[in-house]
C-alpha cells in the first residue's frame, strides 16, 4: 500500500468541510466545547463502526454501490437540508440540551454521504487490496478512526475559538454555515448535472 497516498487521502477527506464538520463547528460556536465534544464522541464511534462494516462487507457493498449511492444521495441531501435549517435557527444555548449531542453525532454519520462513501472507498481502495489479515485490517480501521477523531476535534477547537469573535455576528455566522450546508447538499444531489 502507498502509505503516503493513504494518509493524504484520509487526512484531506476527514479534515475538509463536510456535513459533520460544519455541524461540529456550528455546535461549538453556538453551544460551546462540551456540547460539541458529545457530538464528536458519537460521530467518532459511528465512524469506527462504518469503517468496520465497510471492511467486513466491502466486496458486497462495492457490487451494490450504484443502488446504495442513489439511496444515500436522496437521504443525504434531504438530511443536509434539514441540518441547514437547524443551523439557521440555532441560537446561543437555548436548545442546547436537544441539539448536537452524542446521538445526533452517532446517527448523522450513517446517513452522511461523505462519511459512507469515504469509508467504502478508503477501505476498498487502500486497505483490502494491501492486507488480508483481519488484524492488519483492524489496525487500519483504528488508525482511520483516530484520524477522524482528530479531524472532528479540530473543528471543535475552531468553533470554540471563533465563538468569542462570532458571538456579535451569531445570526450571520449561522446563515453562512447554513448556506455552506445547502451547498454540500447541492453538490451531492446531482441536480447540477441536470442544468
Amino acid at each position: 500500500m502507498n502509505i503516503l497516498a493513504f494518509l493524504a487521502y484520509s487526512i484531506v477527506v476527514t479534515f475538509t468541510p463536510g456535513p459533520s464538520n460544519i455541524v461540529i463547528f456550528s455546535t461549538a460556536q453556538n453551544h460551546g466545547y462540551k456540547k460539541a465534544l458529545e457530538f464528536v464522541a458519537g460521530a467518532t464511534l459511528a465512524f469506527g463502526i462504518l469503517l468496520s462494516l465497510s471492511a467486513a462487507l466491502n466486496s458486497y457493498l462495492f457490487n451494490m454501490m450504484p443502488q446504495v449511492q442513489t439511496v444515500m444521495t436522496v437521504i443525504g441531501t434531504s438530511y443536509m437540508l434539514y441540518l441547514a435549517w437547524k443551523i439557521l435557527h440555532m441560537d446561543d444555548g437555548g436548545n442546547s440540551k436537544k441539539s448536537g449531542g452524542f446521538m445526533t453525532g452517532f446517527t448523522m454519520q450513517f446517513i452522511n454521504p461523505k462519511v459512507v462513501l469515504f469509508t467504502l472507498t478508503v477501505i476498498g481502495s487502500f486497505v483490502i487490496p494491501a492486507f488480508s489479515d483481519p488484524l492488519d485490517i483492524a489496525l487500519y480501521v483504528l488508525i482511520l478512526t483516530f484520524i477522524g477523531f482528530c479531524a472532528y476535534s479540530s473543528w471543535v477547537v475552531l468553533g470554540t475559538l471563533f465563538r468569542r469573535y462570532l458571538r456579535p455576528y451569531q445570526k450571520q455566522a449561522n446563515i453562512i454555515l447554513s448556506l455552506t450546508m445547502v451547498y454540500c447538499a447541492w453538490s451531492i444531489s446531482g441536480l447540477q448535472n441536470l442544468l
